[in-house]
């Protein structure tokens, strides 16, 4: 009976240790839990890639000194039910968080996002230029993306290069995504802008979609100004009826890489393939990636019998009939230039 009894007492004293235990264990871990990493307010960005294991994730936090026992954070998140849960992306996290805020914010999914405004009328080239600015893109894997042909085929692009498909907008990128998922974005921007009707109008025009795209890259570097677009699609459309050389000064010096400055005579005498002094018709691919002013505008060219512009020097134009009253037009422009 007495040795029942001392084995009841030290059941008993095991039992309240173990009791004891947890709830010192569990106080300790509510005290981690919800307590900030410490007394600062230091400001920390942290990456974490698509594909990052728990346990490196908690290894990137832990170096970036967000972490001050990573044993405690394992079993919070476990707790929390985080570990399988946590989304990649750029946090930007404070040291005055507590652990729990931290994992919370993790499983949110709430990451930075880089607002990138992409110009109307940037080349492929100068969009990966901005892309990189942001640190978003590497240059090398965006320019190679761009003409890869079994991609370009996934997103629905008849075409060997990306240019005129990346829609010019601003975007909410983050640093989650690769090339391939930004690309695939401003190409399915395209598609939402190019609407059915206009994909009608196409048809109707005797034109492909891939024409429509060239020559709205052509308009929209000719001219920023949204009304003067019909007008200059109009130049284009009659030329072609008449099998005229566009003579486009863009595309003579499409194929230089950051080309600015004037386009020179010598630059129009360049053989390339886009050079349209030179060619006749339309150059093999865009020049550009146009908005939606260009494409309509080359959908919709204005009803004139114009063959010629030329700039007025304050980024409007000149328009003609026929070469007397253009040789006028270029020779009273060319007058005013030279005075200012």
């Amino acid at each position: 009976m007495k040795k029942l009894t001392n084995k009841y007492t030290h059941l008993k004293i095991l039992v309240v240790s173990i009791a004891v235990a947890f709830s010192l264990f569990s106080l300790l871990t509510l005290h981690y839990a919800i307590n900030p990493v410490d007394n600062g307010n230091r400001v920390v960005t942290v990456n974490i890639p698509k594909g990052t294991s728990f346990i490196q994730t908690v290894a990137i936090l832990e170096k970036a000194d967000l972490i001050k026992n990573k044993y405690l954070f394992y079993m919070l998140a476990i707790l929390k039910n985080a570990q399988s849960h946590i989304k990649a992306g750029e946090y930007e996290l404070t040291t005055s968080m507590s652990p729990m805020d931290i994992i919370d914010k993790l499983v949110k999914g709430d990451i930075l996002f880089y607002p990138v405004t992409i110009p109307e009328d940037f080349t492929v080239s100068e969009i990966a230029s901005r892309l990189v600015s942001f640190s978003l893109v590497e240059e090398d894997v965006f320019l190679s993306l761009s003409s890869d042909v079994k991609f370009l085929a996934s997103l629905g692009i008849k075409s060997s290069r990306a240019e005129g498909y990346l829609y010019p907008d601003t975007y909410q990128f983050d640093k989650s995504m690769s090339a391939k998922d930004i690309m695939r974005i401003m190409v399915n921007q395209f598609g939402k802008m190019f609407t059915p009707e206009m994909r009608k109008r196409t048809a109707e025009m005797g034109m492909t979609i891939p024409q429509v795209i060239t020559l709205a890259s052509l308009i929209g570097k000719e001219s920023g100004h949204k009304d003067e677009k019909p007008l200059i699609s109009a130049v284009f459309h009659n030329r072609l009826k008449k099998r005229m050389k566009l003579q486009c000064d863009p595309t003579a010096v499409y194929d230089l890489k950051n080309f600015s400055g004037s386009i020179t005579k010598k630059h129009l005498m360049r053989n390339t393939p886009y050079n349209t002094y030179l060619i006749t018709g339309l150059p093999p691919g865009p020049i550009a990636n146009p908005a939606i002013d260009s494409l309509q505008a080359a959908l919709y060219p204005a009803p004139v019998n114009y063959l010629y512009f030329v700039s007025n020097n304050d980024g409007s134009h000149q328009f003609s009939s026929n070469l007397s009253a253009h040789h006028k037009a270029v020779l009273k422009y060319q007058i005013k230039r030279k005075k200012e």
